[in-house]
């Protein structure tokens, strides 16, 4: 079960113009914004990466706006997060064992991601609802395998209500009112 005070978000490489060449990218990026809004009002600390962005792009406006202005993103070469130094440094640095990750793509970056923090011990939280891929076909595969290699495949709004447990939660109105738009 998802702790608030053990868990961070890891947005993936929501950048350029392959946001738009996703399958279903207008969904998938809306459940991106309102998945950084929740995870504002609980608190949770984001990390934020770009793949090669002087070549794709930059992380695109729509999901920029809702990050702090003082978040900067760990630019990679490398397919998984965990393969940059500056991102192995920061996911140690917040001290959490329950990582979430949404982005971008479901079968190369995501996955790869996934698959190497699980492997340093820890816990990870596939937003299913909030990656996808160009193909729905490597999409569907990469969740399969995550989900046999050991990830936790979640949705959004199942996360959510983890994170909050209860209707006493002091924002439980309001992050209700983002899972609804």
């Amino acid at each position: 079960m998802l702790e608030i005070n053990q868990t961070a978000l890891v947005v993936i490489d929501v950048q350029g113009k392959i946001a738009g060449l996703v399958h279903d990218h207008v969904r998938v990026l809306e459940n991106i914004r309102r998945f950084i809004r929740a995870a504002g009002l609980f608190g949770l600390p984001v990390v934020l990466t770009e793949q090669v962005p002087e070549k794709i792009g930059r992380t695109v406006d729509a999901v920029r706006e809702l990050l702090p202005d003082t978040l900067d993103p760990i630019c990679k070469k490398t397919c998984s997060c965990y393969g940059a130094a500056e991102f192995v440094d920061k996911i140690r640095g917040l001290q959490k064992l329950q990582i979430l990750l949404i982005g971008i793509e479901t079968h190369v970056c995501v996955y790869q991601t996934a698959r190497d923090l699980y492997h340093h011990g820890y816990e990870v939280h596939l937003i299913a609802d909030a990656v996808s891929s160009r193909q729905v076909f490597d999409h569907q595969i990469a969740v399969e395998r995550m989900r046999q290699e050991g990830i936790i495949i979640n949705s959004m709004e199942m996360a959510i209500c983890e994170l909050f447990k209860t209707t006493d939660h002091p924002k439980f109105r309001e992050i209700i009112a983002h899972i609804k738009k």
